[in-house]
């Protein structure tokens, strides 16, 4: 198993680049737990924004490196995390397009309606707004009022740059009021579930991977497996994992 993730100490690093840390590893464990989904899907182009380290990219490389003309892109607005990011892949082996750039600006127009798979672990640290969007590592982590100053951008770029049949698999801070999210993903024809859970004393963080009803036969499957876990309600699974989690109706309250 260990040969389908990047090691750890092959991992270049930068003091001003985010590091591997507990949201990485759950989010390359959720895309290990669907793995064999992911080559059954056979996505063309895979792509992470917000690389850091290139240890999600260089994963997600590793675990579908059996599939044959796969192609990789990862971002990041920081140049240290672009520069780093490439040295990963290549201590790995493995062959990623790695652009500095704003989320997917300058791209989207050209990708639109193309990536198969997109992989973020976005800044989703609650903190004061001025601190959005400063260079350097700050940047890696600070997501304004509720965490949610960047990822309420990534949404929209997101729908614009999944293929009909694309996946997409995203870290959650329970502040970030993962239930409003899928509310507001299931609006625009989405379905998701939680992939991963993980619990530690600083926060709770949750995987979840997102699809469109009206993909092809590998999202029909995964709404189907859907609907038989929530005894045949048509309705997102996240929603009914979140509401069994202590922390969803202070949420709901707020909604």
């Amino acid at each position: 198993m260990s040969c389908r993730v990047a090691q750890i100490h092959k991992v270049s690093s930068h003091s001003e680049v985010y590091e591997p840390c507990d949201d990485s590893f759950a989010l390359v464990d959720a895309l290990l737990a669907d793995r064999t989904n992911l080559l059954e899907h056979k996505p063309s182009l895979c792509l992470e924004l917000g690389c850091g380290s290139g240890y999600v990219i260089t994963s997600l490389a590793l675990m579908l490196g059996e599939l044959p003309g796969v192609h990789y892109i990862a971002t990041d607005t920081n140049l240290h995390a672009v520069r780093v990011t490439r040295e990963t892949l290549q201590a790995h082996n493995v062959h990623a397009e790695v652009i500095a750039t704003d989320l997917a600006s300058g791209l989207d127009t050209r990708l639109a309606g193309l990536v198969d798979v997109i992989v973020v672990n976005p800044p989703y640290v609650p903190t004061p707004e001025d601190e959005v969007g400063r260079e350097g590592i700050t940047s890696a982590w600070a997501g304004g009022v509720d965490g949610r100053a960047v990822i309420d951008r990534i949404l929209p770029v997101v729908d614009k740059l999944l293929s009909d049949r694309g996946w997409l698999y995203m870290v959650t801070l329970t502040t970030n009021n993962p239930l409003q999210i899928c509310r507001q993903m299931k609006a625009g024809g989405y379905s998701s579930r939680i992939v991963v859970q993980r619990s530690t004393e600083e926060e709770s963080l949750h995987i979840i991977k997102f699809w469109q009803d009206s993909g092809d036969e590998t999202c029909k499957k995964e709404t189907a497996t859907l609907k038989k876990t929530a005894g045949g309600k048509v309705m997102d699974s996240v929603l009914s994992q979140i509401q069994r989690l202590p922390f969803w109706k202070k949420f709901e309250s707020n909604d």
